[in-house]
């Protein structure tokens, strides 16, 4: 009863050169398949490594009016702010207006981002010791505004360096959060909370790194 299904005869001439030009096919899709996975490595070659080495991050209560700005200083004197976002191997990875402006986009459409937080990553090691401060860009509230700074080591495991929380009470005040010091195998060797003036030395130096940079946004 198999004629019911109307297939092929078992009497129906092989081609042997059908069959071959088929297997040939096949292979043919195989190696270029495996040159594909070998050549993607290369392709990929002049990628930027982003691995961090530390994190530095700086947040306040959500939805906050007020303006808020990170600042680090690294060994050699580079400073990263919301001016100057690459620095060494210092970089600003995430700067927050607070209610100025302050959103991100979900396809074409603008949404407001209740989330103020700004993010520092250290890229490499240096020898010495890093500066952050905070700085009350814009006060609108009137209120003391409750900044926390956490700085944390990644590698090998993440490690929380330090975290703490301090108040700013109106535009223009600097305060240090934090001094580090960490040895040439990343180690944190010290902490404290000296304070020093970032915005003092960006307007006392006169290297060219730093010519025509200000403050304001």
């Amino acid at each position: 009863m198999i004629e019911e299904f109307d297939l092929a005869s078992r009497d129906e001439p092989f081609d042997p050169f059908g069959v071959m030009l088929f297997k040939a096919l096949q292979v043919i899709a195989f190696l270029f398949f495996i040159t594909l996975l070998m050549v993607a490595p290369d392709a990929k070659s002049g990628k930027i490594d982003t691995k961090a080495e530390f994190l530095i991050t700086m947040s306040w209560p959500d939805n906050h009016p007020d303006d808020i700005d990170l600042f680090v200083q690294d060994p050699l004197g580079h400073i990263v702010f919301y001016r100057r976002r690459e620095a060494g191997f210092m970089v600003l990875d995430r700067d927050d207006r607070g209610g100025a402006n302050d959103f991100i986009l979900v396809g074409d459409t603008k949404v407001d981002s209740p989330i103020r937080q700004e993010i520092v990553s250290i890229r490499g090691i240096v020898a010495g010791e890093y500066t952050v401060n905070v700085y009350h860009f814009t006060a609108t509230s009137g209120r003391p505004v409750p900044v926390s700074v956490k700085v944390e080591r990644l590698n090998p495991t993440v490690q929380v360096v330090h975290y703490d929380t301090i108040e700013l009470n109106e535009s223009g005040e600097e305060k240090t959060a934090v001094r580090f010091t960490m040895d040439s195998g990343g180690k944190v060797t010290d902490v404290n909370r000296e304070q020093k003036s970032l915005l003092r030395t960006l307007s006392t130096f006169n290297g060219s790194a730093w010519t025509g940079i200000g403050i304001g946004k």
